[in-house]
């Protein structure tokens, strides 16, 4: 189990050929099929029709999915075919073939234009997912005694991070996890969780303490927005730590939504105490305090943002994230994080927020491992 479709990519097919994934392959297919079409409807008919304006059409949609060279070709050919005799396409004299040839001209120039284009485009994307997924790299299938599966879907489209979060990492003082979601979302809030997921990384490695974690993440963020004037960055976060047999796990919230502690056929929602959310300079005031659940064999740990638990149907009733969780616990991880995804896609036809989804399955001694492996 990884990261699902990386964190947050969006399939082609999702995007749609209309906003800038390839075109599908019937759009190539029309400019053969529209010029053996007028050339079959000429020679199979006594009497002459008058279809030579189609021709005029295939160097055009040419343009759409071949590059300028086959442009060209389509183009030659249109305007041979339309000096056949047999054809009969010139009849009314040479008007049309001088329109016919300006436009297939000016269609080779617009698809070399285009080709570039794309070229270029292809090299900015590439070099933006590798920075992004620098940020938020895929999650591996288990850290330590963890498996884990995650879900991510930015709000905003053709970006892969967005304001939500989440990270598993293992180190000295056990297995830990974060989710957050950073005020805002899209590539606004990308320098944001680029910092805090920095910021915990250094945690797991040399931070005994899990609300000491909690408070590197704070300052790490209110350093930040103190070098930006009227700075109003803040995030919500949720850590977790497993001890060594992964019998126990130890939670703090820093004003994120509860997570939910997947046990046979119930979805339990775990009351933690949070503490103020990240960067609003309130930290000591009301600092987090953990808390400690114990965990039993085939017990799963469910964590997802607001996008998940806030998202409304068109009545603006919320999505009922513990009632639904019931339903699907008897799914593998990986399985029950796809039907969350898709019913609630089906509950909320219209998603404003982007949505993060952590699943935890820690293997404990004697645990059948369900997940299987």
């Amino acid at each position: 189990m990884a990261t699902k479709a990386a964190p947050g990519q969006r399939d082609e097919k999702d995007r749609g050929w209309l906003r800038g994934s390839p075109p599908p392959r019937w759009v190539r297919l029309l400019p053969p099929v529209l010029l053996v079409g007028v050339c079959v409807s000429e020679l199979a008919t006594s009497h002459e029709l008058d279809i030579g304006f189609l021709l005029g059409a295939i160097p055009s949609l040419a343009v759409l999915s071949y590059g300028p060279m086959a442009t060209a070709a389509f183009g030659a050919i249109v305007v041979i075919v339309m000096n056949i005799p047999a054809m009969q396409l010139n009849n009314p004299g040479n008007a049309d073939l001088l329109t016919i040839t300006f436009i297939a001209v000016l269609s080779v120039f617009v698809s070399l234009v285009r080709s570039r284009r794309d070229a270029h485009l292809v090299t900015v994307r590439s070099v933006a997912e590798a920075a992004q997924l620098a940020v938020l790299p895929p999650l591996p299938e288990r850290v330590g005694p963890v498996r884990c599966v995650g879900l991510y879907r930015p709000a905003q489209r053709e970006t892969l991070v967005g304001g939500d979060f989440f990270d598993v990492r293992d180190g000295p003082f056990g297995v830990r996890a974060l989710m957050g979601d950073v005020q805002g979302h899209g590539l606004s809030a990308v320098g944001t969780v680029a910092s805090l997921l920095g910021a915990f990384r250094e945690t797991v490695l040399d931070q005994r303490d899990l609300e000491a974690a909690a408070a590197r993440l704070d300052r790490r963020l209110v350093v930040d927005s103190a070098s930006v004037d009227h700075a109003e960055m803040f995030a919500t976060a949720l850590l977790l730590e497993f001890s060594p047999g992964a019998d126990t796990v130890r939670l703090v919230s820093c004003g994120h939504p509860r997570p939910l502690l997947l046990r046979g056929a119930k979805a339990l929602e775990l009351d933690t105490e949070p503490g103020a959310p990240l960067g609003l300079g309130f930290f000591e005031l009301a600092p987090p305090r953990a808390r400690t659940v114990d965990l039993e064999p085939g017990d799963r740990l469910f964590l997802a943002s607001d996008g998940v638990s806030e998202g409304r149907n068109p009545a603006g009733v919320f999505y009922p994230l513990p009632d639904r969780l019931a339903v699907f616990a008897d799914e593998p991880s990986d399985a029950l994080v796809d039907r969350v995804w898709q019913d609630l896609v089906q509950y909320c036809p219209s998603i404003r927020d982007d949505v993060s989804i952590l699943l935890l399955a820690p293997q404990i001694r004697g645990d059948d491992d369900r997940d299987g492996g």
